[in-house]
């Protein structure tokens, strides 16, 4: 009898710290899941760094790319309303890149304008 309230007394002195600690600190279930994204960092760093020397080597190409294509995007870009009536682009044996219009989507007329064409004097 005496060994066990000696050990409830002992007991209860170290749980309070404990309880003060979870409330001050972080819950068990916030400790928990820190742990894991830690562990998961780890285990994906040697991927991430691969990454950063991809992104570092072909910078210098993608943003030549960006500089030569950008207008000329941005330009075919203003031309088409809607992309949402193209398929996906295809390219041919030959080597031609072709983006056909879905067949679920008819052709739109043209507008007709608005004002009259100028009359030349004869």
């Amino acid at each position: 009898m005496k060994h066990t309230l000696l050990i409830v007394i002992t007991l209860s002195f170290l749980a309070p710290p404990a309880w003060a600690e979870e409330e001050r600190g972080l819950s068990l279930m916030e400790r928990g899941a820190q742990l894991f994204m830690e562990g998961i960092l780890k285990e994906m760093e040697p991927a991430i760094d691969e990454f950063e020397g991809l992104a570092d080597q072909m910078g210098p190409a993608l943003k030549n790319f960006a500089t030569e294509m950008g207008p000329k995007l941005n330009e075919l870009l203003g031309q088409v309303e809607d992309w949402s009536v193209y398929s996906a682009p295809e390219m041919l044996p030959n080597g031609d890149i072709i983006i056909r219009r879905k067949p679920d989507h008819p052709m739109v007329p043209p507008e007709t304008p608005t004002e009259p064409a100028p009359q030349i004097e004869l």
